[in-house]
């Protein structure tokens, strides 16, 4: 196999996992991998383990011919795209310790979404056996959802964190943008627009009333609605406290309905 054969030259490895449908955040990942490893693997799966909608993943955007071209560009050594039946050729039963970092926000709102996550990657992590593997900050909670999982299962694994990719707008890359109708895809980028502005307001305010402008600024768009705004701690991605004000180590997460489009963001403050 390419990868054990690279690992035993003593190459570093990097492991770049995705869901496909693969846009500019996913390739500034690979070139980041690129940069700090010798070998690098991208997978590409949709993982149904993870989605708690089966419409969300029966609609989940799927473009494996224009991703291997992308990769192969990119100069990815393996890509891995493999079959559900490969991944999971009997039923996943496997239910994580993950603790309160994926009990709130996403945890919350998805329920067995982090489990599934870790079911994954756990998976990914043990075929590949990587020495650094690359995820964007757009989904900041998984991050930690991910170090927590590597915490349990004990992998020798550097979790590389890069920050989101936006387009010119200001719009978060994510693969669900292609669902965006015109006129959705024309109010996407109020969001971090707002985000942007709430580090000035939070400069006099509250946690508590930054939570709330954000909320009703968000929403305020017609066809934008607010599922939740919080700011956590960026370690623990528990809620501070309301009283306080917004500042280093916090992070605020934001997941907005875009029409029927679920999309998410993040600013640190």
């Amino acid at each position: 196999m390419a990868i054990a054969d690279a690992k035993s030259k003593g190459a570093v490895v990097g492991l770049v996992p995705t869901m496909g449908a693969l846009h500019a955040g996913h390739v500034s990942l690979i070139d980041r991998a690129r940069r700090e490893c010798d070998f690098v693997v991208v997978s590409d799966f949709v993982n149904p383990t993870q989605f708690n909608n089966a419409e969300d993943l029966r609609t989940y955007p799927r473009t494996e011919e224009a991703d291997c071209d992308k990769m192969s560009k990119a100069g990815v050594d393996v890509a891995f795209i493999p079959s559900v039946e490969e991944i999971y050729p009997e039923p996943d039963t496997r239910v994580f310790d993950l603790g309160a970092v994926a009990e709130v926000m996403e945890g919350a709102m998805r329920p067995g979404h982090f489990n599934g996550v870790a079911q994954i990657v756990s998976k990914l992590f043990a075929l590949v056996e990587p020495d650094k593997a690359y995820f964007g900050e757009k989904d900041f909670q998984q991050i930690a959802v991910i170090r927590r999982m590597v915490e349990l299962e004990g992998f020798k694994i550097d979790i590389v964190d890069c920050p989101i990719l936006r387009e010119a707008d200001g719009l978060a890359m994510s693969s669900r943008n292609v669902r965006l109708d015109a006129a959705h895809r024309a109010i996407a980028p109020t969001i971090h627009k707002v985000l942007l502005s709430s580090v000035d307001y939070a400069k006099d305010h509250t946690v508590g009333e930054t939570e709330r402008y954000v909320t009703e600024a968000i929403n305020a768009t017609e066809g934008l609605e607010t599922e939740y705004y919080q700011i956590v701690d960026a370690l623990t991605m528990q809620a501070v406290d309301a009283s306080a004000k917004p500042g280093d180590g916090m992070v605020g997460c934001v997941t907005v309905y875009c029409g029927g489009v679920r999309l998410i963001d993040n600013i640190k403050y």
